[in-house]
């Protein structure tokens, strides 16, 4: 069993000019070193959080993607801005960002 509260995975997924879009093309890369740069600058977070690149989630149109376990809650276009405010009421405070919410 994991000793943290949240699992966020962020998908990486990069796929060549002129293919369907891709995270990685939306900036993923640069939404994850984020995440991981604001976790670092909030240590009593840090046994609380696991981060994770992972491959493709299967939205691709609506990327960069993040899902975030145990509540198995997906987001979808995230920008770097967001992060301070996913932190704060997914991570913190249990409550995730519905305006964020990945919609089937």
């Amino acid at each position: 069993m994991s000793h943290f509260k949240r699992h966020f995975f962020i998908c990486q997924t990069k796929r060549p000019v002129g293919d369907k879009p891709s995270c990685g093309q939306q900036g993923s890369d640069v939404l994850f070193s984020r995440l991981v740069e604001a976790l670092d600058k909030r240590p009593e977070l840090g046994p609380q959080v696991e981060v994770t690149a992972c491959g493709c989630l299967g939205n691709c149109y609506d990327g960069p993607s993040m899902v975030v376990y145990p509540e198995g809650f997906w987001y979808a276009k995230l920008r770097p801005e967001d992060l301070d405010e996913v932190i704060e009421r997914h991570l913190v405070h249990g409550e995730p960002v519905e305006r964020l919410k990945y919609s089937w």
